[in-house]
């Protein structure tokens, strides 16, 4: 039962991108090339990107580039994912990202 209750909500992927050698050329690629791959995604019901520009608790600022994305359910992100679209998506991250980047899945609360 439990396995339904998360099922049913929506999951969030989050992606952390550590800092690449070359921020501007891999800014580039990821607006010009990665972020329309994602937007392909069956079931994507939103996408967020942004650059991280400091660390206010003054630590080292370890990520440079956040992606956000929404899906209905468990279900539909595995889906999305299983299709053509999420392999080639998955593909070019598997090029462009950091060493040290993190996946993430939030389930969000109501």
């Amino acid at each position: 039962m439990a396995s339904d209750s998360v099922r049913n909500m929506t999951i969030k992927l989050m992606v952390l991108y550590t800092q690449p050698d070359d921020p501007q050329t891999f800014d580039e690629h990821y607006m010009a090339v990665h972020m329309p791959l994602v937007a392909k995604l069956p079931g994507l019901e939103k996408a967020e990107t942004g650059r991280f520009t400091m660390a206010l608790d003054g630590g080292e600022q370890t990520y440079h580039r956040v992606a956000e994305l929404y899906f209905a359910d468990q279900d539909a992100m595995n889906a999305a994912f299983g299709s053509a679209e999420g392999s080639a998506t998955a593909a070019d991250y598997g090029q462009i990202a950091p060493p040290g980047s993190r996946m993430l899945i939030e389930v969000l609360d109501d």
